[in-house]
């Protein structure tokens, strides 16, 4: 048996890269690949497969990466994945498929599969679309609402299947959340996410931007004009924290940092629309979201820039990669604090007022309560607050469709088998069903959804 260790990928140095928005981690090359493709024992039971929500035959896709069959192995991911060039990037393997690999607590790590699905997902790009050729229609046509990866799955397998697919898109790009949320620096959006997209098109997908349904046509009107509709529209809605100074200048939502940065590119010198980011800057939340707000912060305005969280590093549910990519280049993890208020000066932050915290007992959950210490506040001097507290679904589909169910926390109400809403013919999938979630589990849900549709429809 091979008990090599886990082989690493390469990277941008991190002097290097708080200079740019160039992508940090490079992948694997030639050698590499095979190196690690040769480390999976291809096991009988293939629990790493269990870990995938798409069900990609892992193994399978390694074996045809050992014989150096790259065009085998994009056929084996095809199957599953029309996405596997972003999957590859930013899905969290580690929880995932990584998670359930045999070789995780020995024999020198999980095989890297994320970096290996990459690697076929980027041979793939490079290859172009080609290989893709729309199917015969079948007289039927579903219309997507938002473009992120539950919309951009579900599309791929309706049009598959011979659907005419239309898909709405609030925004000038499409994209969703792979576009306007995730940094340049993880996922790029023209090497990587409008190829992708180009596969959809390939298949004969049409994509309506800068079209808010609810607004410029309604639900109504789609249910006139297609078959079936999907409602992918993500949760786009920022949580703050409900403490005194949240309205002074220099307090944003992540959400707003990284959409003016990555969609409207905002970090360029030549910005029609430049961003500000201060010298010295507090990040509020400890999840990927606020990595990302964090590193882009640091790039920008080049100052300090510091991670506020009230528990320890071991509960931060970020990826582990992107915290030590966020310590790695600077940024200072300020753990067991929370924020009570924020601080300002002639209507501008001056600074933010904080508590230490020691964790009780656990809660429902079973995660440790953080617990505020008497008598420990504290300041820390900064000029800009951005919060990163997690989302919530966007409004504008409850107002705009009211008939159908939603919960208390707004999200859509579906049925778990077939992903329909309480409205027939209607389905939903992603974080506008489950809340803010992963990009590999939106596109599991969107999968679904277009089983049921085209099993339906069909």
């Amino acid at each position: 048996m091979n008990n090599a260790p886990r082989n690493k990928t390469l990277h941008q140095s991190a002097q290097e890269r708080i200079h740019n928005f160039k992508e940090v981690n490079l992948g694997f090359d030639d050698a590499l690949m095979l190196e690690e493709a040769s480390r999976c024992i291809n096991c009988k039971n293939a629990p790493c497969r269990t870990g995938c929500p798409v069900g990609i035959n892992i193994p399978a896709f390694i074996k045809c990466l050992t014989q150096n069959d790259k065009d085998g192995a994009l056929e084996v991911i095809s199957q599953s994945s029309l996405l596997p060039a972003i999957c590859g990037r930013v899905c969290p393997q580690e929880n995932q498929c990584e998670g359930k690999c045999i070789r995780k607590t020995k024999l020198g790590g999980s095989v890297a599969i994320g970096a290996l699905e990459r690697y076929v997902g980027d041979y793939g790009l490079k290859k172009g679309t080609s290989a893709l050729k729309a199917p015969a229609p079948n007289g039927k046509s579903v219309a997507v609402i938002g473009s992120g990866p539950a919309g951009l799955a579900c599309a791929a397998d309706c049009a598959q299947a011979g659907f005419k697919v239309t898909v709405f898109e609030a925004f000038h790009k499409a994209g969703g959340v792979l576009v306007y949320g995730i940094p340049e620096f993880r996922l790029p959006k023209d090497d990587v996410v409008a190829k992708e997209i180009d596969k959809l098109k390939a298949l004969g997908v049409e994509f309506k931007l800068n079209t808010v349904v609810g607004k410029a046509v309604t639900f109504e009107e789609l249910k006139e004009q297609y078959d079936a509709i999907f409602i992918g529209t993500g949760a786009g809605l920022p949580m703050f924290m409900n403490i005194p100074g949240e309205n002074l200048n220099g307090v944003s939502s992540a959400n707003e940092l990284l959409t003016r940065a990555n969609l409207m590119q905002a970090y360029k010198e030549d910005a029609v629309t430049p961003i500000y980011c201060g010298k010295s800057i507090a990040v509020i939340g400890a999840g990927n979201v606020a990595m990302d707000a964090a590193r882009t912060a640091k790039r920008i305005g080049g100052g300090e820039v510091y991670i506020i969280y009230r528990r320890g590093r071991e509960e931060m549910p970020a990826r582990a990669e992107e915290i030590d990519h966020a310590e790695e280049e600077g940024i200072k993890l300020v753990l067991f604090t929370n924020p009570v208020e924020i601080l300002g000066k002639d209507g501008k932050v001056c600074g933010i007022k904080c508590v230490k915290m020691q964790l009780g007992e656990p809660d429902a959950s079973g995660r440790r309560r953080p617990e505020p210490i008497e008598g420990s506040e504290f300041v820390i001097d900064v000029d800009q607050v951005i919060v990163a507290l997690g989302t919530s679904p966007n409004p504008l589909v409850r107002k705009s469709c009211e008939s159908m169910e939603f919960s208390k926390k707004g999200t859509i109400v579906v049925d778990e088998e077939t992903m329909q809403t309480s409205i027939e013919n209607i389905y939903s999938g992603g974080d506008a069903v489950t809340g803010a979630a992963t990009v590999i589990l939106a596109m599991g849900a969107g999968r679904k959804a277009a089983k049921a549709i085209i099993e339906k429809l069909k």
